[in-house]
C-alpha cells in the first residue's frame, strides 16, 4: 500500500519558497495650488491605470516583489500611507491641489524614510534599490538646497533610479536636475495626454528594470542608467511622444494646453 506520507517525507518532493527581495516605487507629487484642475486630475488618472500593470510585473517576479509609496507636498507634505503598500493590495487615493510647494519638506520627509533602521527600508528579504518619481509644475516655495545636500548624502538616494516629469513651461526645470543629478532623466510635458503617457511609461519602465536580479560588485549594470536609456528609446520611437522635452530641450516650449479636462 503505498505511504501517503511520502510527498512529505520525500526530499525531491520539497519545494523551497525562496523570500522576495523588495522593490519600493516612491512617487513625489507635487500637490500645490497650481495643480489644480487638468494637472492632478490626469495625474490621479494615470497613475491609477497603471498600477495594474505594475501588478503584473511584481505577481510575474520570482526575484522581487514591488511596493509603492506616495508622498504629496503642497503646504507641508504627507504619506499617502505611512508605510510602503505591496503593489497588489495598494489601492490609490485620489490626490487634491491647493496650497505652497514645500519641497524641502518633501525632500527631509523622504530621506528620513530612506532608512533600514527605522524607515521604510526594513525589509526582512532585503531591498533593491527604489525608484523615486518626482512630479512637480512649478517652483519650490521654501528653500531646498539643505534638505536636497542631506538626501544625497542618504545611501539609498545614492543608489535609486531617479526619474523627473516637469509638467508645463512653468517648472523650474534646474530644480528637478538638481534632484535627479542627470538632466537626461528630467522630461518636459505639455498637455493632459502625455502627462498621463510619460507616467506609465516612466513608472513601468523603472519598474521592470529595477526589479530585476542582477550581478552584483563594480561589473553590476547601472539600472538608473538603463532606465533612462530606455525611456529615451521609447520617447524617439513614439510618434505620439514627439512633444515631450527630455533634458534641458525646449523644443516644445510654449505648447502647454491644459485644456479638455
Amino acid at each position: 500500500m503505498p505511504d501517503s506520507n511520502n510527498n512529505q517525507t520525500d526530499p525531491f518532493n520539497i519545494v523551497d519558497v525562496i523570500p522576495r527581495k523588495v522593490m519600493t516605487l516612491f512617487y513625489l507629487v507635487d500637490t500645490s495650488g497650481s495643480m489644480a484642475g487638468a494637472k492632478i486630475g490626469a495625474l490621479n488618472t494615470a497613475i491609477r491605470e497603471t498600477l495594474p500593470i505594475i501588478e503584473e510585473i511584481s505577481s510575474s517576479n520570482t526575484d522581487s516583489k514591488i511596493k509603492v509609496a506616495v508622498l504629496e507636498f503642497s503646504s507641508g507634505c504627507e504619506w499617502m500611507y505611512p508605510n510602503p503598500i505591496d503593489v497588489e493590495t495598494f489601492e490609490w487615493r485620489d490626490l487634491q491641489a491647493g496650497g505652497l510647494t514645500s519641497l524641502g519638506a518633501a525632500y527631509d520627509n523622504l530621506s528620513d524614510k530612506l532608512s533600514k533602521s527605522h524607515g521604510f527600508m526594513m525589509e526582512a528579504t532585503g531591498s533593491f534599490a527604489p525608484v523615486i518619481i518626482l512630479l512637480s509644475d512649478g517652483a519650490p516655495t521654501d528653500h531646498p538646497q539643505h534638505a536636497l545636500e542631506k538626501l544625497k548624502s542618504n545611501n539609498w538616494f545614492k543608489v535609486a533610479t531617479k526619474v523627473a516629469i516637469a509638467i508645463g513651461d512653468d517648472c523650474v526645470k534646474s530644480t528637478l536636475i538638481d534632484f535627479t543629478g542627470n538632466s537626461e532623466a528630467v522630461l518636459t510635458v505639455h498637455n493632459i495626454d502625455e502627462l498621463k503617457k510619460i507616467i506609465r511609461l516612466v513608472t513601468v519602465t523603472a519598474s521592470r528594470v529595477n526589479s530585476k536580479t542582477t550581478s552584483v560588485g563594480k561589473d553590476a549594470p547601472d539600472k538608473s542608467t538603463e532606465t533612462v536609456n530606455t525611456i529615451q528609446a521609447d520617447i524617439a520611437n513614439d510618434p505620439t511622444l514627439k512633444g515631450i522635452d527630455v533634458g534641458n530641450s525646449s523644443t516644445n516650449a510654449g505648447t502647454d494646453d491644459w485644456s479638455g479636462w
